[in-house]
């Protein structure tokens, strides 16, 4: 195992060797993170110093929230080397369906609920021509990418821009959670400093417990060095984010939504059968079906679990933009796919984590929203994205032709 090359090496070269076997050994997941802290001092430089202002950071986890939820849920379709090319403009649909609802007098409430529940019902209809009719993903997908782009000129075909004035769905991705009481006053939001603490707390909790469970199955770890300064780098990232929220306005109700989207999928993947089945079936799915597991049950499953966060991307774009609009979708499929490959999704299948795809689509949105800031045009911005993109696939072969070898 890669971790106890890691302890060999340290063992026997010390801590320069154990630093730069854990880059040689995780190269490819320590990419992503080496590509974000490039892009953030890159457009904090060029924009000297707005990039990581209080507020350009609060937009761009707003701006992040459609495209996180896509893309945890097109990790699970990719991980079984299927594809959704629908989900934009499902996205954009649903999120239409819901503004109209409202328009016409409909409870937020009763408005949500109907919006995710019709986006599980398009993958269940997706699903079912994949497992069922035996239709490729990638043929029903685009069909579906048609289709759900026809539905949404037509029901915005009568205004154009469907207004929407709801303050409660407005909150979804424009609004803050709420102080405690005794906060009043402060400088800062209390609140969300306290989350940022408990988040910390619970960083060093995991990962202790993590480490003791290595040691007792007498798995290899890092040297003490190495897992302490790890803890220590990543609280001073969370506390230093949460001390910019928490000095502006808080911790957004979009950061709080992809959160619970993050920690629900994480768990599902990492500690549930039907993770391992979803693995198990991108590693090999014909292996997997004589092992016994359902395969097109569990494909069926992930393609509902598709619509459904299509459902709230749509939710969560049509929030932010107070409105639902003909062109609401365009480009959030290529958005979502490439922030799961850049978060590490294997392009042969059964590898990636939702955790890793958050970051991947931190990388996507921080070029978009860094170029915006600059001025630079829309086309370049796409040639911008698809060199990215096709880097990231590329490293990712290389790199796992290279550890197979």
């Amino acid at each position: 195992m890669k971790t106890a090359r890691v302890s060999e090496t340290a063992a026997h070269g010390g801590l320069g060797a154990e630093i730069r076997s854990l880059v040689a050994s995780n190269i490819r997941d320590y990419a992503m993170y080496i590509a974000l802290v490039v892009i953030f001092v890159t457009f904090t430089i060029a924009t000297q110093g707005l990039f990581v202002s209080s507020r350009n950071l609060i937009n761009l986890v707003n701006q992040t929230g459609y495209v996180a939820v896509l893309a945890i849920g097109m990790t699970l379709i990719l991980i079984i080397k299927h594809i959704d090319l629908s989900v934009g403009f499902v996205a954009g649909f649903l999120g239409a369906v819901g503004a109209i609802l409202m328009m016409k007098g409909w409870n937020v409430w009763l408005v949500i609920p109907t919006v995710l529940l019709c986006g599980i019902v398009v993958g269940v209809y997706q699903g079912f021509l994949v497992t069922r009719i035996k239709v490729p993903a990638f043929v029903t997908t685009l069909a579906g990418m048609f289709i759900f782009r026809g539905l949404l000129s037509w029901v915005t075909a009568g205004t154009g821009t469907i207004i929407v004035r709801d303050r409660t769905f407005l909150q979804l991705s424009n609004g803050y959670i709420p102080d405690l009481p005794w906060g009043e006053g402060l400088s800062f939001h209390l609140l969300t400093l306290l989350l940022g603490l408990v988040m910390v707390a619970a960083v060093i909790f995991t990962q202790i417990k993590q480490r003791q469970d290595l040691k007792r199955y007498n798995f290899a770890t890092t040297s003490p060095v190495i897992f302490v300064a790890k803890l220590v780098f990543f609280s001073l990232v969370i506390m230093a984010v949460t001390w910019i929220m928490a000095t502006y306005r808080g911790l957004p109700w979009t950061a709080v939504i992809v959160a619970v989207v993050l920690v629900i999928y994480n768990f599902i993947l990492t500690k549930t059968r039907f993770g391992r089945h979803i693995y198990a079936i991108g590693g090999n799915a014909e292996a997997a079906e004589l092992s016994g597991i359902k395969v097109k049950q569990v494909t069926f499953l992930v393609f509902a679990s598709m619509g459904l966060m299509s459902a709230l991307a749509g939710i969560l774009y049509t929030s932010r933009l107070a409105s639902a609009t003909p062109t609401a979708g365009l480009g959030f499929e290529m958005d979502a796919i490439a922030s799961s490959y850049i978060g590490g999704v294997s392009v042969g299948g059964g590898v990636g984590r939702v955790t890793n795809t958050i970051v991947g689509a931190l990388v996507i949105m921080s070029l978009t929203n860094g170029m915006n800031l600059l001025g630079v045009d829309i086309s370049f911005q796409y040639v911008v994205k698809g060199i990215i993109f096709v880097l990231a696939v590329a490293f990712d072969v290389t790199t796992r032709s290279k550890a197979k070898a």
